[in-house]
């Protein structure tokens, strides 16, 4: 990636857009280089989808359940992922190190969906324990990753030279 790219990708991570007006806007990058770009990081996976943002609690999953799972299990942590990932309302899972083997991430509508998702993780034979956490008030949560960084840290360790 170069310079171009990398200003490209912090716009979009800034105005939640990929629109190349908006883009040209934010960086001064001529609208038919922003379009030829947009298709390379698509091409190269950089960029993966073109999905809206939705407000969670708007549509009545507000309750963010934070999932500590210790896991024994003899298969591959791919597997057992999998078999926590396909319980309704998990959204994310993440391999871990330490005294926790996953966390899981479920955005649920009321505490007797979040009963079920217990009980779901309970009938699972590789759990061992869980640990739940319920989220008060979400303070920061961006899908948008680059959105947390300063053009300059950016471009400093992205470019490649």
């Amino acid at each position: 990636m170069d310079e171009r790219d990398v200003r490209i990708l912090k716009a979009i991570a800034d105005l939640g857009t990929d629109s190349p007006e908006r883009l040209h806007e934010e960086t001064d990058i001529p609208i038919s280089t922003i379009h030829y770009r947009l298709n390379n990081l698509r091409e190269d996976g950089v960029i993966e989808n073109d999905l809206n943002d939705i407000d969670l609690d708007a549509v009545g999953l507000g309750v963010t359940v934070i999932v500590e799972v210790l896991a024994e299990y003899s298969g591959t942590y791919d597997d057992v992922a999998e078999k926590f990932g396909n319980i309704e309302g998990v959204t994310q899972v993440y391999l871990t190190m330490g005294e926790t083997d996953f966390i899981v991430i479920a955005h649920l509508t009321d505490s007797d969906m979040v009963e079920r998702l217990i009980s779901d993780f309970e009938a699972l034979e590789e759990v061992e324990r869980t640990n739940s956490t319920f989220v008060i008030s979400t303070l920061k949560d961006s899908q948008r990753a680059l959105e947390a960084y300063e053009l300059d840290t950016l471009l400093e360790e992205l470019v490649e030279e």
